[in-house]
């Protein structure tokens, strides 16, 4: 539906030079959109399009440009240039006027490219978010950039070349975090940063971070007034057409955007809910309230255990990497059951938790750095040498459990978030086979963790957290989820939460407002409490998740689908396989979901692999 791509290099047959850009395309997208603008000559191809979001091209001179998304400026010129020819003009303007620089006035949810031959330049970017994405490589003096992988390896001097390093990122992270992709030589850009290919190389940095505020005084009712204007401002922003819905779990953030977008509509605002029949898993009666609360036309759709056995070989098309997120079935269905009520945009609440502290984990890690409190001297000389050196600790509830506690907090941030995880729970050496290892870093993934968690100025325990998750809960898989389901079932869709001037407001609060103790979201609930249903702000958070472990223990189908995936993995060399073997085991032995999370991960892959070897 959406999408930009193209290359700069040697100078080729102005005929060759279309081939290779409109086969980049085709890479693409399976259907010709008439949206797409396409530029080129001897030495470079540059195209864009979609369907519902702005997508233009421009040429002047010895620029091309690119850009798709909803572009504003802080300079009005820029904003009525762009208004009154297209978004690609406005960037060839600001571009001339301040190279690369322009970034930092450009604003909005965007993927952008410049191409200026008289300086045999080209300058990639993407939105502050990591909303839209940028795959890119330089192969032999080219620079080829395109917003999927799938894009970059159609140019004739890539090579298709799965990179091992990725496969164990994906295991680790359940997609393949930035900059990384899961071709070799093929990189991704991480949010608020650009590429700039000059001289044969290709420097990334940085145009924007988000600064957070570590304290300050709290100015509730000012703060308040200001959170309820931002959040009209930016749904009005996000409402890009009139053919508008609303994903609704019942959720804070779904809930708050539903309440918006009926409190702003004209006639009844249609909201799209999924439901699924297993115990724990069903919110649809939280949607129904938030439905009935602000008026909204309630669309509702059951997932079955079919449905997913139909959906996940879609799914793995769909994505130009493997993709582990079990909720993207039922995120597909949602969206394709508002396509089929004459929807085509979506309004999405992701980025609510990651910007005004939502998730379990950021209570949880306060209880783990109060440990550090206790005196050294206590922890070193009496709890560690008792926890640790006593026998039998294990068997005592209660001794076992502070036993745990104090392991856990042990461990520094934000290492100490990946305790749980598949790969640290059993040594690779058990899981992976041995060539495999060989080709890897295991601990690439935690100095991925590193790199982000530091990558801010704030102290705050709190803030670095959320900065870590603006990227890798976010913008490497959340974002990476709705997109494409959305693109799947033929919808656009926007996050209203995530437009810069909520997360800049968001950062701006003082930890102690965002998590108040142990009460999470503490500012944003207390704010809208007056707004929001009682049984929305005080329900437990859950989400998308999909009972897959559950139902592979019942539904054959899907038994079968899953069974015929792990036995192909089991040749590709990467996964010993009595690790797949302990895993069915552990599934059947009555651990269903737990087990069937990293069971999913796997099928996934294998999927993903069958799908992109035709």
């Amino acid at each position: 539906m959406k999408g930009m791509c193209g290359w700069y290099g040697d100078e080729k047959d102005p005929i060759l030079a279309k081939t290779i850009t409109d086969d980049m395309v085709d890479a693409m997208t399976d259907v010709k959109i008439d949206s797409i603008r396409t530029l080129y000559s001897h030495s470079d191809g540059i195209s864009a399009w979609s369907k519902i979001d702005q997508a233009s091209c421009h040429e002047e001179g010895s620029l091309k440009v690119a850009v798709v998304g909803n572009v504003y400026w802080e300079n009005d010129e820029l904003n009525e240039l762009a208004k009154t020819e297209t978004s690609a003009a406005a960037i060839a303007k600001a571009y001339s006027q301040s190279g690369k620089a322009f970034l930092e006035d450009m604003h909005g949810a965007f993927c952008v490219a410049v191409i200026n031959s008289q300086d045999a330049t080209a300058v990639v970017a993407i939105d502050r978010l990591g909303i839209y994405s940028i795959c890119y490589a330089a192969p032999r003096n080219y620079f080829i950039f395109s917003t999927s992988t799938d894009g970059v390896v159609a140019h004739p001097d890539m090579e298709r070349v799965i990179d091992p390093q990725s496969i164990f990122n994906y295991l680790f992270f359940h997609s393949v975090p930035s900059p990384g992709s899961i071709y070799k030589n093929v990189r991704k850009l991480l949010p608020g940063q650009y590429a700039l290919f000059q001289n044969g190389r290709v420097e990334t940095k940085f145009y924007w971070r988000l600064q957070y505020a570590d304290s300050g005084p709290s100015h509730f009712i000012q703060r308040q007034e200001s959170l309820k204007k931002l959040l009209q401002t930016t749904l009005q922003r996000s409402v890009t057409d009139e053919q508008v819905g609303a994903f609704l779990s019942g959720g804070t953030d779904s809930s708050t955007i539903a309440g918006l977008l009926a409190q702003s509509s004209t006639k009844l605002a249609n909201t799209f809910s999924i439901g699924f029949a297993a115990d724990g898993y069903d919110e649809m009666e939280f949607a129904r309230i938030t439905s009935k609360h602000f008026g909204t036309r309630s669309h509702e759709y059951y997932v079955t255990a079919q449905d997913v056995v139909d959906t996940i070989p879609l799914v793995a098309q769909a994505y130009d990497e493997p993709f582990g997120n079990a909720s993207a079935v039922p995120t597909y269905c949602c969206a394709k059951l508002a396509k089929e009520q004459g929807i085509r945009l979506m309004l999405a609440g992701d980025g609510g938790d990651e910007i005004f502290g939502g998730n379990t984990r950021y209570a949880k890690q306060k209880l783990f750095e109060a440990y550090s409190l206790v005196p050294a001297i206590l922890r070193r000389s009496i709890l560690e040498p008792a926890m640790f050196g006593v026998p039998g600790i294990e068997r005592i509830p209660l001794l076992r459990k502070l036993k745990s506690y104090i392991a856990q907090a042990k461990i520094p941030l934000p290492s100490r978030l990946e305790s749980y995880n598949f790969l640290h729970r059993t040594s690779p050496n058990e899981i992976f086979t041995a060539d495999f290892l060989a080709q890897v870093n295991t601990q690439e993934p935690d100095a991925l963790l590193h790199a982000e968690y530091g990558r801010t100025d704030s102290t705050s325990t709190t803030n670095r957290l959320l900065n870590l998750d603006l990227k890798f809960t976010l913008a490497d898989n959340d974002l990476r989820k709705v997109n494409r389901m959305c693109e799947l079932a033929g919808v656009a869709v926007h996050y209203p939460l995530l437009d810069e001037d909520i997360v800049a407001f968001a950062a701006q609060l003082p930890p102690s407002l965002k998590v108040k103790g142990l009460k999470l979201r503490y500012f944003f609930k207390e704010a809208l409490k007056d707004f929001l249903p009682h049984e929305t702000l005080t329900k437990s958070k859950q989400g998308f998740g999909l009972p897959f472990g559950v139902w592979m223990q019942t539904y054959v189908p899907l038994q079968e689908l899953t069974y015929d995936s792990l036995k192909s993995l089991r040749g590709r060399g990467y996964i010993r396989p009595e690790y797949i073997d302990s895993l069915i085991e552990q599934h059947r032995s009555g651990h269903a979901s737990y087990y069937g999370v990293m069971i999913w991960v796997l099928m996934m892959l294998e999927q993903w692999l069958q799908q992109h070897e035709k």
